[in-house]
């Protein structure tokens, strides 16, 4: 009798329920507590986790948890009470032996998530060659207090007027005192539309230097990138100046470093100012492209009061996106779809109203920095993603923000 092999048909069938509030901890109860990046469905197709550590793209990329999901403690508790991490190591890097520089986008004055991936690619040079220290450069004004989170040893930046707005012959000038006080390494640099590619290529140039771009992997002296329009990787010598791609590597989670300040260098030449930077120029949110937003209010099947939440996206200086559900259902026209079958976006907030959380849309959002959501389902998918959760009637919250902002505005108008 013990040989028998027992088996419990609602555990089974947890299992291959996704949707229910116990799916996690019994995936993680038959996998003996660890992580589970796929399972079988109820139609005996393989489901997988997109938020599992190595868990491979539609395009080929490996991608990397942003949502703290398998952190989660085995009883499938929320992203917020799983948060608390193991206690850091603290280094410390007095006397380095060689410098990798790293020169971040910060938009907003805070580090993006590929400003984090790119200083865990600059932290792996730094451990790999030795006694190394991540120097990052900085413009303008820096709203970041985690750097040594992030694996910074050195931070140096350079503040005033002239490095405000689109400067690159000034801020080309700051990299070259860089270059001849520190002499590093090796310069990473976000390949990104916001500063990181051009400034990246220009320092190029000024060097004499053929870069690696689009890079996503480098190993063992070797820079992967890629190659024709995306569709083949290349594969060469790692040069001094690295242009990378968003996941090119994991940001650092184990070690915490100092970010000590140092000056700028001294006397720096006055470059020729030949580019005026005439200020943001105000756009309606409505007419940005879905990959191109920073705030995104998005509506899924949860919403009721449909002329509410555009009054919303209106008042809030949101650009809208949908749910496939929301989408099939025509209230919102197709290219707002996000999602994989849709848009990926990037957003820098994605505001999540009565989505519950399907696998395509999260990951068509994974992203994204900031998740917000609002639903009344507290054990929706979409709930155990977002960085911030509001369980409530979605039309309630966004009236209530919608009064709030118009408040907020009605005063300064007044103080003024």
């Amino acid at each position: 009798m013990s040989e028998i092999v027992r088996r419990d048909p609602r555990t089974e069938w947890i299992a291959r329920n996704r949707l229910h509030p116990e799916h996690d901890a019994v995936l993680a109860q038959l996998n003996g507590g660890a992580a589970v990046a796929q399972w079988m469905g109820p139609n005996g197709i393989i489901r997988r986790n997109p938020h599992a550590v190595g868990f491979i793209g539609p395009n080929g990329i490996r991608r990397i948890d942003r949502s703290g999901a398998q952190t989660a403690h085995a009883s499938g508790s929320p992203r917020r009470e799983a948060s608390a991490a193991p206690t850091r190591r603290a280094v410390q890097i007095d006397s380095p032996a060689f410098i990798i520089a790293v020169v971040a986008d910060m938009p907003g004055g805070r580090l993006s998530a590929h400003d984090r991936d790119v200083l865990g690619l600059a932290r792996q040079l730094a451990d790999e060659g030795g006694q190394g220290a991540v120097l990052l450069v900085t413009f303008g004004d820096s709203r970041e207090d985690a750097l040594g989170e992030a694996g910074v040893d050195r931070v140096v930046n350079f503040a005033g007027e002239s490095f405000e707005g689109y400067a690159p012959e000034q801020r080309l000038t700051a990299l070259g005192g860089i270059e001849r006080q520190h002499e590093p390494r090796h310069w990473l640099f976000p390949d990104s539309p916001l500063g990181g590619a051009e400034l990246g290529r220009r320092l190029a140039a000024r060097l004499g230097e053929r870069p690696a771009t689009q890079v996503w992997q480098i190993a063992d002296g070797q820079c992967t990138g890629r190659g024709a329009a995306g569709t083949t990787d290349v594969t060469r010598r790692l040069p001094r100046i690295v242009l990378a791609l968003p996941e090119c590597a994991e940001p650092v989670s184990e070690t915490i470093h100092a970010a000590a300040p140092i000056d700028p260098p001294a006397a720096l030449p006055q470059p020729l100012r030949r580019v005026e930077d005439l200020g943001a120029v105000a756009v309606d949110p409505a007419g940005v492209a879905l990959a191109e937003a920073e705030f995104i209010l998005s509506a899924g099947n949860g919403i009721r009061d449909w002329d509410g939440f555009h009054q919303a996206a209106r008042v809030l200086g949101a650009t809208e996106g949908a749910s496939r559900v929301a989408v099939d259902s025509g209230f919102m026209p197709r290219h707002r779809q996000v999602g994989a079958t849709g848009t990926w976006v990037t957003a820098r907030v994605y505001l999540a109203v009565g989505i519950s959380g399907a696998i395509q849309h999260l990951q068509g959002i994974q992203q994204c920095d900031k998740v917000i959501a609002i639903n009344t389902d507290p054990g929706c998918d979409m709930v155990k993603r977002a960085d911030l959760s509001v369980i409530a009637d979605s039309s309630e919250v966004l009236a209530a923000l919608v009064e709030m902002v118009e408040g907020v505005r009605k005063e300064q108008r007044n103080a003024a």
